[in-house]
């Protein structure tokens, strides 16, 4: 099963595409971003976003995505921006006919560490252990897209396995 992770965002949006035959064989098959300059008007940012995404998930052919879920403490302004450019991603994953899994940030944490408040660095250390990496992918938001697939597989096969029983 192909699962693609979108980390949104308006300046960068994280793209992590895995390949997971079960939860012990997944394959990192691409981490990368699509970004949009800050100095572009708002409406062209957002018709860029589509645009690029939607070329992707052409090429990659995803069964499945993963967007996380918004929280925002601080900085209304962000969280108004970055909630505009996630309902872009939602719209361009629906529109492709693609399942989408939609955690909380507390519901990765814990499907990928056992611990809802995990770090960064606690949920880079476990998706290196996970994916046999040497190092944790560059930038941030590829990396977190990267965790958000591998959360996609855990709960695809957790829910596989609940079927069975």
């Amino acid at each position: 099963m192909r699962i693609l992770g979108i980390d949104p965002g308006l300046a960068t949006i994280g793209l992590g595409l895995i390949e997971a035959k079960d939860m012990y064989n997944i394959t990192v098959l691409e981490w990368l971003t699509i970004t949009t300059d800050s100095h572009t008007p708002f409406p062209q940012r957002i018709v860029e976003i589509a645009r690029d995404l939607s070329a992707f998930i052409d090429e990659a052919k995803p069964d499945l995505a993963v967007v996380e879920q918004l929280f925002f403490a601080t900085n209304e302004q962000t969280a108004i921006a970055v909630a505009h450019a996630r309902g872009v991603i939602v719209l361009t994953v629906a529109q492709k006919n693609i399942p989408l899994i939609e955690p909380a940030p507390l519901q990765l944490k814990s499907g990928l560490t056992g611990d809802g408040r995990a770090d960064k660095r606690q949920i880079q250390d476990m998706l290196c252990h996970m994916l046999h990496l040497t190092e944790i992918p560059k930038p941030d938001d590829a990396a977190d897209a990267l965790a958000l697939a591998v959360f996609g597989a855990l709960k695809q096969q957790s829910s596989m396995l609940t079927k069975i029983t």
